[in-house]
């Protein structure tokens, strides 16, 4: 970065401190190898997820306690039968049963086709928007995202093995980002064990010495790492790195439809590999609140709106006008299970 452009951006790059900013290349601050040997990276991790164990106590009294137990021990929860049966076969039925203009993406053997459930959508589907208004479900997302911020929501729906090539990205164990934050999939088909099932790592949400020792070494040098997503904040491990940090073996979640798998995505986790070709459908959402805010929120900014389809448009835009692109494009009307256009 030319000298004129560092002075300019140093106090911008100094404020992000105080946000949900992780990419070590992005931010020479985040990224400074002197800082972070001096322990920068691991306090903004500390500090996190002390601010966020407090906003999860302040927001525990909306579960049940088996709920709490089981998430506190593993960072995940799976959940079958989320749902009453007759609201979910309504809500799958509905979701089924029309075209909507849809986006993909695809990465290594993988096709992600992704539907948003916003307030363009959501109006025409009443049993989806009465099921995504479940007390249970907004609960959830609120205590493990320790913040009260409805999350954004989508038909996600991933064709594994529509090409020859090697596993797509998410199928690399990783972090999503240095704080507490969630993530779920109220599945709408059934994910056999031999799928793409996602798959965590039980513990990994409650950082061990080693683990933070192996993280600092890892932010020391992430500017600059041959693996762009970790130079981005999104940390990748090697499997057999993983049992020497103290964690026991990563479960891959084989499961039913109707069963809600929500995390907490600071935890080392990936998708699952197929052994073939396979499909999985679910409602994929996610929220990420400011990991510094001292209070949970009054749970008031909607992500029902028409964010998310801003954001892709400037995105759009963005690549139209640099030739860049992220590879992410709309494709037309699709319905959740209509088959994947044939790979290049």
């Amino acid at each position: 970065m030319p000298g004129w452009r560092g002075w300019l951006l140093a106090p911008l790059h100094v404020l992000a401190l105080a946000t949900t900013a992780k990419s070590f290349r992005d931010n020479p601050v985040l990224g400074s190898a002197w800082l972070n040997r001096r322990g920068l990276h691991i306090a903004r991790k500390r500090l996190a997820r002390r601010l966020a164990e407090r906003r999860r106590t302040r927001l525990a009294p909306a579960l049940p306690p088996e709920d709490i137990a089981a998430f506190r021990r593993d960072g995940y929860l799976a959940i079958p039968d989320f749902l009453p049966p007759a609201l979910f076969a309504r809500m799958r039925d509905e979701l089924f049963g029309q075209e909507t203009p849809a986006r993909e993406f695809i990465d290594g053997y993988t096709l992600t086709r992704l539907i948003p459930l916003d307030a363009g959508t959501l109006p025409g589907l009443p049993a989806t928007a009465r099921a995504l208004a479940t007390p249970r479900y907004r609960a959830l997302h609120d205590y493990i995202g320790s913040h009260r911020l409805p999350p954004h929501r989508f038909v996600q729906t991933v064709f594994s093995g529509v090409r020859d090539a090697p596993v797509d990205v998410q199928s690399h164990f990783h972090t999503d980002t240095f704080h507490p934050t969630v993530k779920s999939w109220l599945f709408l088909t059934d994910v056999p064990g031999d799928a793409a099932g996602f798959t965590y790592v039980p513990g990994s949400h409650r950082p061990t010495r080693r683990h933070l020792a192996w993280e600092r070494r890892v932010s020391i040098t992430a500017a600059q790492h041959a693996d762009r997503l970790t130079g981005e904040g999104s940390l990748r491990i090697e499997e057999a790195r993983l049992a020497r940090l103290g964690y026991a073996p990563p479960r891959k979640l084989a499961v039913a439809a109707n069963t809600l798998v929500i995390a907490d995505t600071a935890g080392f986790h990936r998708r699952g590999i197929s052994e073939g070709a396979a499909c999985r459908i679910a409602i994929w959402a996610y929220a990420r609140g400011n990991p510094f805010a001292p209070w949970a929120g009054l749970g008031l900014a909607g992500a029902g709106g028409r964010r998310i389809r801003a954001f892709w448009a400037a995105q759009d835009l963005l690549a139209r006008l640099t030739g860049r692109g992220n590879g992410w494009r709309w494709v037309g009307l699709r319905s959740p299970a209509t088959p994947p256009s044939p790979a290049p």
